[in-house]
């Protein structure tokens, strides 16, 4: 029977003292499964102090040479391979790696039974622990985006000036509508209830301490905060998503040129610029809103609320206000461009880290105003 094409097998030797097994013929996938009936019937594995005669062995892969280790063992395979020199070097070669290979390795045991309460707290330490890897890389690519910022700082000749303001542009101008339009409108909605609370006790003329004391240290900031978190961390991610997706960024690399620098740096500086800027403008659309209704409700025109202002809000509650801007900037364009580098080669990918991108912003926004407010508050301030 020709060899190439017989089927292997597995016999046990009766002449030999004691008996031993012989391998012959194609140890294939083609023949798997006749061999592992076999193999099988000769209650495998073997002992240890069995010999074994592979001169017969023809063809061979992976198939074969894996029911071979589930007849002998993984080290003993490969020591046996190693030490007779009747198999030709190909076969011993690959009987060696499959042995090594299968060596460590151990039958998953899987779990039929599920309990709820076990798959609760699993999903909840699976989430936690994607949060962790997730504040690692953020603090990892803050501290690659400062570093960037000092080398390139004192180098003019490495500023991107056409991005900056191309991307001040697009972040601040192109914003003013939409910031003016919201925090006007919350402004008047503020001052409608502030008043409608505080006329039960005759005391509406406070509601321009309202208007004014909430949005120049709270809602002024974290209105446009919250706003630029949905409409540009979005964009940021998106844009260098689709690079990254169309491998452009790659590209950009290839040439000698750093994306950090490139890409990253002229957007954060374009918020730094532009979020302190809009603050500034909800404030005053804010205080217009408010004012509006206090003098089509309240009979309190506007002379008497700006003098108001003047007299009873310190300018110390504006700069506590203002302050929070160029933290929440920062942080803003930070994930936006993380999460864009982050975006695998699909457009699935890319909606998804946008998503998160809006998600983490706004999260870190309310967080960093809420302990910001708590410290405040114990400063006096």
């Amino acid at each position: 029977m020709s060899t190439s094409m017989a089927t292997g097998s597995a016999q046990l030797d009766a002449t030999a003292s004691p008996p031993r097994p012989r391998g012959a013929g194609d140890w294939t996938l083609a023949h798997f499964a006749a061999l592992e009936r076999i193999v099988g019937a000769l209650k495998a594995p073997l002992a240890t102090d069995t010999t074994v005669d592979l001169s017969g062995l023809g063809a061979l892969d992976t198939a074969g040479a894996s029911l071979l280790v589930g007849l002998l063992g993984p080290e003993r395979l490969a020591n046996l391979a190693s030490a007779d020199p009747t198999l030709p070097a190909a076969q011993r070669a690959l009987l060696q790696t499959v042995g090594t290979a299968m060596s460590g390795y151990h039958e998953p045991r899987i779990s039929l039974r599920s309990h709820t309460v076990t798959d609760v707290l699993a999903r909840i330490g699976a989430a936690m622990e994607n949060i962790y890897h997730q504040q690692v890389r953020l603090l990892g690519f803050i501290g690659l985006t400062l570093e960037t910022f000092a080398r390139t700082v004192f180098k003019p000749r490495s500023w991107r000036v056409t991005s900056l303001v191309a991307h001040v542009e697009e972040t601040g101008l192109d914003a003013v509508p939409i910031v003016a339009l919201l925090t006007f409108m919350v402004g008047a909605v503020v001052a409608f209830l502030g008043s409608t609370v505080l006329a039960d006790f005759g005391a509406t003329i406070y509601t321009v301490d309202l208007v004014a004391y909430s949005f120049l240290r709270e809602f002024g900031v974290l209105l446009t905060a919250i706003l630029l978190a949905g409409r540009t961390a979005s964009a940021f991610t998106a844009q260098i998503g689709s690079m990254k997706a169309n491998e452009e960024i790659d590209a950009i690399r290839a040439l000698g040129l750093d994306p950090m620098e490139l890409l990253v740096l002229p957007r954060v500086l374009a918020m730094l610029a532009a979020l302190p800027m809009l603050t500034f403008i909800a404030m005053m659309c804010g205080l217009i809103g408010g004012g509006l209704v206090c003098a089509l409700t309240l009979d309190i025109p506007p002379v008497m609320f700006i003098n108001l202002v003047k007299s009873d809000i310190a300018v110390r509650h504006f700069l506590v206000g203002i302050a929070k801007a160029p933290i929440f900037a920062f942080l803003i364009a930070v994930i936006g461009c993380l999460e864009g580098f982050k975006v695998t080669g699909s457009a699935e990918s890319v909606g998804e880290h946008t998503t998160s991108a809006v998600v983490q912003s706004i999260f870190v926004v309310i967080l960093l105003d809420a302990l910001a407010a708590l410290f405040y508050m114990e400063m006096g301030w």
